[in-house]
């Protein structure tokens, strides 16, 4: 009797361990390039070299996670334009214990035709790291509405990656689109191409994270206040004007000139930019259409996320 409780103990024990470790995740994000390496180049002094673009995309991605869900722990190992040397974005997620590694990059070709994300893995046995790839990518592919290239490996690539091979946890290294096209490098720099491809990134994320530890609660219940995300909700704004519905078709941190911005241009209709009284960073949405009902709304709607805008979504005003 006395072993036998000995061993009920010790289960108890075991469960409460097991409990305390698995009570949240981490994630270590790692913007690509940076400081003296600019990563690909577009070829256009107007456009940003891909270690910013990085950077911009990641940090959307770290921002989404924290506003919208608990019980993940964000590791950046950049959030400057700083290079750390790829042994220590691989210590970065080992010696933190991270459960999952993903590192952000844009691709290049010399061939300026060449389009289309990518996700790699460090191998196709890594079942894993592949389950959460093809996630990504499938998220890029329907939310993103862009080329997906699909999951490689070092096979495909014909030499290993460092951040992927050394990393002891599911690892992902995503390339969100080739900078040397034309018409794909004008979408990664744009506020509303980058933060798109983040909520996609997002969405897979916690796709994976819900499958593989279902014990954690993740969602919030109520979004906080900290940045950052167009996606699930934005405050109503006060307005004078006629109608009481409108499509929100992006947000940004600072204001942009829809006139100018390329992707702004495929909404086809006068863009509304509203700056808000809030403590987020995301202080600037841009909307089209003012309508007097939620069906006339829901009608427009499909129409605008049909010109690319497929994160829009209706708010009232």
């Amino acid at each position: 009797m006395k072993i036998a409780y000995l061993f009920l103990g010790f289960c108890l024990l075991l469960s409460a361990s097991t409990f305390a470790q698995n009570k949240e995740v981490t994630i270590v994000i790692d913007p690509g390039h940076g400081g003296t390496d600019p990563g690909h180049l577009s070829g256009s002094s107007t456009l940003l070299p891909e270690k910013t673009l990085n950077l911009n995309i990641a940090m959307y991605l770290g921002g989404y996670i924290e506003k919208y869900l608990q019980n993940v722990n964000v590791i950046y190992t950049r959030k400057d334009d700083t290079f750390p040397s790829l042994d220590e974005r691989v210590s970065s997620a080992n010696e933190n214990n991270a459960d999952y590694f993903i590192s952000v990059h844009c691709n290049g070709n010399e061939r300026k035709s060449v389009r289309g994300t990518e996700t790699h893995v460090h191998s196709m046995n890594l079942e894993k790291s592949v389950a959460f790839g093809r996630a990504i990518e499938k998220q890029f592919s329907s939310r993103a509405g862009r080329k997906s290239r699909g999951v490689k490996d070092a096979k495909d690539l014909q030499h290993s990656l460092q951040v992927l091979k050394f990393t002891n946890m599911p690892s992902v290294l995503v390339e969100c689109g080739f900078v040397t096209n034309e018409k794909e490098a004008n979408y990664l720099n744009s506020n509303y191409g980058q933060e798109v491809l983040a909520s996609a990134i997002f969405r897979a994320f916690r796709e994976t994270i819900e499958k593989n530890h279902p014990g954690i609660g993740f969602r919030k219940t109520t979004p906080s206040v900290t940045p950052n995300s167009t996606e699930e909700s934005t405050p109503a704004i006060a307005s004078t004007e006629v109608g009481s519905y409108g499509i929100q078709i992006a947000s940004s941190r600072k204001p942009v000139d829809t006139k100018k911005d390329p992707s702004m241009r495929k909404a086809g209709a006068p863009i509304e930019v509203k700056e808000l009284n809030t403590s987020s960073a995301y202080k600037y949405i841009y909307l089209v259409g003012n309508y007097a009902t939620k069906k006339d709304a829901k009608k427009a709607l499909e129409d605008i996320q049909n010109k690319g805008f497929k994160d829009a979504f209706i708010i009232k005003r």
